[in-house]
């Protein structure tokens, strides 16, 4: 357990915390709008970012962030257009997104592009620039949940009376989409790209088999997010397992140590 001394162990700590709070907070309001593969197109998004940001020498974390963004009012836009099949946005991303990472990757030949700590997750590797970057998203997003809430809520079950209400439709969809590419942008160092979306939904599906409420489930999959970030943490530490991978299985027996528990209970 002298784990816990170590400086990057501490890191690694902070990171995971920060994300395991975030993550389930916006993946609450993507799993109840059916936006849950969102994670993965733009985590997809993002390692292409992260591919040019090692072509042309620049922070890669940073690039990656970029191209989420991005990619969040791509998406906007094509939901805007195919209003019917709001989804596809979802899959034209992605698949733009692979494609575009492929192929940087093979420009990339024979240069320094060690990607793997993104695809993966390298968590033991944050640097204090990588902490804080994570940190000041996590105030971003802390921020705009805290202010837009109650009108984020109301476009989730009611879209049509958010909007004869007066909510600003259109751009709060915008700042979900924005503020989900942020968290996604940064936790691909953590968990790896493969399994951030992981994050956004399982925490989530634990607390849909038992809350009695919202904002009960908001609080039981936050729980369930900490619960196996820090406990996966510490057992990878421990037993030199995989932290990204070991975080994503523990959730996992979460689900279904709670679904064998409540088996009937499957929505709010």
């Amino acid at each position: 357990m002298d784990i816990f001394s170590e400086y990057f162990f501490q890191r690694a700590l902070i990171g995971g915390i920060l994300i395991g709070g975030m993550a389930p907070l916006l993946g609450v309001f993507l799993v109840l709008r059916r936006l849950s593969m969102i994670g993965d197109t733009l985590a997809h998004v993002s390692i292409a970012g992260v591919a040019l940001g090692f072509l042309v020498g620049v922070y890669p974390l940073a690039v990656g962030l970029v191209f989420s963004i991005a990619a969040s009012f791509a998406i906007e836009r094509l939901r805007r257009a195919y209003r019917t099949y709001a989804e596809l946005s979802i899959a034209i991303i992605m698949s733009g997104g692979v494609a575009l990472a492929t192929f940087l990757f093979t420009l990339g030949k024979g240069f320094n592009m060690d990607v793997t700590s993104y695809l993966f997750g390298s968590i033991y590797t944050l640097s204090w620039t990588d902490l804080w970057l994570v940190f000041g998203v996590t105030l971003i997003v802390l921020a705009m949940m805290f202010v837009f809430f109650k009108e984020m809520f109301l476009i989730m079950f009611d879209e049509d009376a958010a909007s004869v209400s007066g909510i600003p439709l259109r751009a709060l969809n915008l700042l979900l989409t924005i503020l989900t590419a942020l968290v996604i942008g940064v936790a691909i160092k953590i968990v790896g790209a493969l399994l951030v979306s992981a994050l956004l939904t399982v925490p989530v599906a634990c607390s849909l088999a038992v809350a009695k409420s919202f904002r009960h489930s908001v609080w039981i999959a936050l729980l369930y997010s900490e619960i196996a970030v820090v406990g996966g943490l510490v057992a990878a530490g421990v037993w030199n397992w995989a932290p990204g991978a070991t975080v994503v299985l523990m959730l996992i027996a979460l689900l279904i140590g709670t679904l064998l528990v409540r088996p009937r209970r499957t929505s709010v």
